[in-house]
């Protein structure tokens, strides 16, 4: 590993298969013209932890692959691209990283001043440079998608940057996280986590006699809290899981349920792809990593949809099949609403549920899982 480039992580790699599927979906949506005829006068992109633009291997980094599947995209005659329209947002801290990246966008892409979107490259911190570049380009009371993609380093503060973003109109943000990240903070920075959660009386040091897997999962559930406060009405957590590698987790924020329902197709496209996987980080005790493949065991219902199932008609001892499939949608990482049929026909095919009334299961039946189940 050099200091300026670096080797594509299988976790990366599968993370940007993500990606690339969300934002060809996002796109369209933001910029094609309405069925009323209404054009978003403008629409950013924001790549907080830009990277060099490239890997070891060759392989290009988002920024490269970003700009390349926006300017070649299937409906790009109907987004109407424009300069003072569509804006593209990288910033990078390391001046090495920095440099490459401006030489990479320029050697694949030409001069960017003569491209049909406006790219904008800025050497500097994240967590300084993100408000005052969204009100330099004017971005603010138009959609944002905002990346803090750091590996890791999950530096940005809550207030007042997640929270600007949150309460701007059709703003999303995806946020990631190493798995030790929180962990050598509570020791080492304290004040640091108390930026990321917005205040100390927000988060709690770990538990020492807990597990590790235990650990991220309080300190997964108390950054999603974090992005609720801030102001987003949904926010969902997941784990990217490698064929090989290390998992990376993160946190998809938006205030749309369009917006579920997009990250979640992007996901469905991909998933089991390359044997990669998107697991929910709450669920215990399922199936371990490679011995399911959702998309290829005919006839099968994922553990981990049962177990999410159970875990909510433990919290909430009657529901509908209605409440329950929109449950699956806002709450989980990757079950929709159509998922909740088949996990409370198992369910009750094996004697764990009651459905009411019997007979043929509706949206209003309702669900309540029996004792000991």
């Amino acid at each position: 590993m050099s200091d300026v480039l670096w080797e594509l992580q299988p976790a990366t790699a599968a993370k940007h298969q993500l990606y690339k599927r969300y934002l060809d979906a996002w796109w369209p949506i933001m910029l094609q013209p309405t069925q009323r005829g209404y054009l978003r006068p403008r629409v950013t992109y924001l790549d907080a932890f830009a990277g060099p633009g490239r890997y070891l291997g060759g392989e290009e980094g988002s920024p490269i692959f970003v700009l390349d599947r926006l300017l070649h995209h299937t409906a790009v005659e109907r987004m109407q691209l424009r300069r003072d329209r569509v804006r593209l947002i990288f910033t990078e801290n390391d001046r090495a990283r920095f440099e490459h990246l401006s030489a990479e966008l320029v050697a694949r892409f030409g001069d960017l001043d003569a491209l049909p979107v406006t790219v904008i490259v800025r050497h500097g911190d994240a967590a300084r440079l993100t408000i005052p570049l969204l009100s330099e380009f004017g971005a603010w009371l138009h959609p944002i998608l905002a990346v803090f993609d750091s590996w890791g380093n999950v530096n940005i503060p809550l207030s007042p940057v997640i929270t600007s973003i949150a309460r701007n109109q059709s703003s999303e943000v995806i946020v990631t996280f190493g798995p030790n990240w929180f962990s050598r903070r509570e020791g080492e920075d304290p004040d640091q986590l108390d930026d990321v959660f917005g205040g100390r009386e927000f988060w709690s040091p770990s538990d020492p006699s807990q597990d590790t897997d235990e650990r991220w999962r309080n300190w997964l559930a108390t950054y999603r809290a974090a992005l609720r406060r801030a102001g987003f009405a949904h926010q969902l957590q997941f784990m990217v899981v490698p064929r090989t590698g290390q998992p990376l987790n993160l946190v998809f924020g938006t205030n749309h349920e369009s917006g579920v329902e997009a990250i979640k197709d992007a996901m469905w496209k991909v998933d089991g792809s390359d044997g990669m996987r998107f697991l929910d980080p709450r669920v215990r005790g399922a199936v371990p990593i490679g011995q399911l493949d959702l998309f290829s065991s005919e006839g099968m219902v994922d553990p981990e949809l049962l177990e999410l199932v159970r875990q909510h008609l433990t919290d909430k001892p009657l529901t509908t099949l209605e409440e329950l499939g929109k449950w699956l949608l806002l709450e989980t990482a990757r079950w929709r609403a159509m998922h909740a049929k088949g996990a409370v026909q198992h369910l009750h095919g094996e004697g764990q549920v009651v459905i009411e009334p019997s007979g043929r299961i509706t949206k209003a039946s309702t669900v309540r899982l029996l004792k000991g189940a």
